[in-house]
């Protein structure tokens, strides 16, 4: 909603929340929010601390975690979580952490970009409508036309969830479509008190994933066509755990033990930690509800989060965790800034304004309009307070952006308490992601198209301009293109890991919305928009998850590894003029940018092969990263009796475990060899993959064996990559891995490092 953090101007996202953060009890300004996470136990000891934290005080447990792992949530003093924290069978004891949100053609346009085409008698055949996408989020608008049951089959028979009754939602809001509801109630804050969503991103993330198609669905005339999710077919299951003041990390545990016990199918969480804040894995919620969700066989999907381009800020990077970034889609919202003489200067930008289309209005430089009080540095980026309302009044202001911490929407609020009537910010980063001012008029331009603004700013001594209408363009190119704002890679948890996994559009996506009256940015005259056109690497999520509950419904008995290698391995690094993938400023993208590339939509369904992460791995994985085998033992509920931390559990053997991209922290070593496993799921049981290898300059890659040959008595094989490195110049450098036969391509990534 991380998600992700999607690109809203909600007072959700105006705060920043720390990780360290807890609700204070009320009238006890000494005590907090714990988490009390036992892993894997059987409860007994749980109760009997749930007893002892409820006979000292009676509303003292807020939640108690019971269905996929142990635990509870209780407010108790820094003094008494050290305490319990001590007790044996505890794994960790942490402050409720506030998490953020991380925030339709975009359907179409992966349709388009898949290199596999599925049989459509076949494809029909494999309805997903036995398939459950939980959604933890903000809750859903249950009236918002995507949320339709026409067409949908019964309630899966495994079915467990409830559709929760509060004052404004109850059962009767519930369907075929909406098969479960739950909310998750603090003393603190009364939005979590309804399943009902008051904010939209929930509904938007719900829509995307699973939404029916909607004919005639546009954002106010903008993006006018069907709207759909990528797995219409699919039910949804709805836990409300983000409110007006963000996601609280003790609700976000519950919700997924009761996903757990409800049975889902697919995890979509939009949300996640600041990559400022990022927490330890034993103290993270999310990594360890979706450890246990994935040993109980369900795909837990999550945004990457939006603090990119910056390096090392991707977040819920745990391997159990498919971890998507954010793309564009081939569809541009723009809104040109006009010169006299039919000049056109081409802008970005959402607006619904009444400018004329004549270049009538004054056009002024902010550096021009500074106050007596601001230097000219700030008034030419348009900081608060820097501009004259004498010089601004009636005007359209140019302001600079290059490297700066204000946002356009919060420099338009600037100019438009001075009087300004609109402004064209110069921008470079944000130009590739449009987004809506309402009825004021505001375009983004870059600086490279901004040079002839400029020459017309100092030759004219009374410049004039307009803002054009917004128009929406289709067929857009290059895209897709990484958003700026998507978190990159690598991993601080361990760069031993490729993270993010998958990318997927998270710009500009249409899809529902609440239905408020009184919403923001509606145009005069209008009613608030049933559908909303938003962006975040929130938007990315359900778009896998889509794909996911697809893959899901064509092979049921699939593992979550074996679903998210299917995804990763079929995933396309070519845009749509047949190039290499690019980010928004141009250079070219990286797996650290998109992990194994954009998702595709039919290729999942046949990926070939699939590499499976086996228990196993995940365990050996929490031996590398430094936990001791007594935790392992609390935190896993499949732990094998003959499982022991492996002799040599250094960091660097992380690259070891299954996964279906590889990563390799090089050090000093100039070779080194790891193991993959594959396993043969393709249509037939006899089949022969050849190899190819795209190796960076300085680095040779040998396969052992460099063939593989499936009978119908082998359809595991392993296969060793030693990777020889004569030199590297710049680290990182990354490659590819191929196995191909006449039906399927299965790529894997990987990256060398320093």
């Amino acid at each position: 909603m991380e998600g992700g953090y999607a690109i809203i101007r909600f007072v959700v996202l105006l705060v920043l929340f720390g990780i360290g953060g807890g609700s204070e009890a009320g009238g006890e300004s000494d005590e907090k929010v714990y988490i009390v996470y036992m892993g894997g136990a059987d409860g007994s000891l749980g109760n009997e601390l749930v007893a002892s934290v409820t006979r000292r005080k009676e509303n003292g447990v807020v939640h108690k975690y019971k269905h996929g792992f142990s635990g509870f949530a209780a407010r108790l003093s820094k003094e008494q979580a050290a305490e319990i924290a001590m007790k044996e069978g505890v794994v960790s004891v942490f402050a409720d952490p506030l998490l953020k949100l991380h925030t339709t053609r975009s359907w179409d346009f992966l349709t388009y970009q898949t290199q596999v085409i599925i049989d459509d008698d076949d494809h029909h055949h494999h309805s997903s409508s036995d398939t459950i996408i939980g959604i933890l989020d903000t809750g859903i608008w249950p009236e918002a036309p995507s949320f339709g049951d026409k067409d949908m089959g019964p309630l899966p028979s495994r079915w467990k969830g409830t559709c929760m009754n509060s004052q404004d939602f109850n059962s009767s809001n519930c369907n075929r479509k909406i098969i479960g509801a739950r909310f998750y109630a603090n003393d603190d804050d009364d939005t979590d008190s309804s399943a009902r969503d008051s904010i939209g991103h929930g509904s938007h993330v719900a829509s995307t994933a699973a939404g029916c198609s909607v004919s005639d669905a546009s954002y106010y005339g903008l993006a006018p066509g069907s709207a759909k999710g990528g797995s219409p077919s699919s039910s949804l299951a709805v836990y409300k755990v983000c409110s007006n003041f963000g996601c609280r990390g003790s609700a976000i545990l519950a919700a997924f033990d009761d996903a757990i016990a409800d049975g889902v199918d697919i995890l979509s969480l939009s949300l996640g930690s600041p990559a400022t804040f990022r927490p330890q894995l034993t103290s993270d919620p999310i990594a360890i509800g979706a450890f246990h969700a994935v040993q109980s066989g369900i795909t837990v999907v999550c945004s990457a989060g939006n603090d990119g381009p910056a390096s090392n800020t991707v977040v819920n990077d745990a391997p159990w965790i498919l971890t998507v970034a954010a793309t564009t889609i081939d569809r541009d919202f723009q809104s040109h800034l006009l010169l006299p003489g039919n000049k056109v200067i081409k802008g970005q930008g959402i607006h619904f304004s009444n400018l004329s289309t004549s270049p009538q209005y004054p056009l002024v430089y902010g550096e021009s309009a500074t106050t007596g009080s601001a230097n000219l540095a700030e008034a030419r980026l348009c900081h608060p307070g820097s501009l004259d309302g004498s010089k601004v009044k009636g005007k359209i202001v140019v302001c600079d952006g290059k490297n700066d911490v204000y946002s356009t929407s919060e420099k338009i609020e600037t100019v438009k308490e001075s009087g300004g009537i609109g402004m064209v910010h110069v921008q470079d980063q944000s130009r590739a992601v449009a987004s809506s001012y309402g009825a004021f008029p505001a375009t983004v331009i870059n600086s490279k198209d901004a040079l002839p603004l400029f020459q017309y700013l100092n030759s004219t001594s009374k410049p004039t301009a307009t803002i054009l209408a917004t128009v929406s363009v289709s067929n857009y190119k290059p895209a897709p293109q990484v958003a700026y704002f998507s978190s990159r890679g690598p991993s601080t948890l361990s760069n031993n890991i490729l993270k993010p996994d998958i990318a997927a559009p998270g710009v500009e996506i249409l899809a529902a919305w609440t239905g408020k009256e009184g919403a923001e940015d509606v145009p005069e005259g209008k009613k608030a928009s049933p559908f909303n056109l938003i962006s975040g690497t929130s938007m990315a999520c359900p778009h896998v998850s889509g794909v996911a509950a697809n893959v899901k419904s064509r092979n049921p008995t699939w593992t979550p590894s074996a679903i998210k290698s299917a995804i990763m391995t079929c995933a396309t690094q070519n845009n749509n003029l047949k190039a290499p993938i690019t980010t928004d400023s141009g250079s070219l993208a990286t797996p650290y940018d998109y992990g194994a590339g954009e998702v595709t939509t039919s290729g999942p369904l046949q990926p070939g092969l699939v590499y499976e992460t086996t228990t196993t791995d995940y365990l050996n994985y929490l031996c590398y990263i430094g936990l001791n085998l007594s935790t392992i033992k609390l935190i896993s509920t499949t732990l094998p009796s003959t499982f022991a931390c492996p002799k040599d559990s250094s960091s660097d053997h992380v690259s070891n475990i299954n996964y279906p991209s590889i990563s390799i922290h090089i050090s000093n070593l100039k070779t080194y060899t790891v193991t993959r496993t594959v396993t043969n799921v393709g249509e037939d049981e006899e089949a022969l993959y050849s190899s190819l290898v795209d190796a960076p300059s300085g680095v040779d890659v040998k396969l052992n064996p460099d063939k593989l040959q499936f009978t119908n008595t082998t359809n595991k094989l392993s296969y060793e990559v030693t990777f020889s490195i004569a030199s590297l110049n710049e680290a990182p450098v990354f490659g590819t891995i191929t196995w191909t036969n006449a039906k399927h391509t299965v790529q894997s990534p990987f990256v060398l490092t320093n």
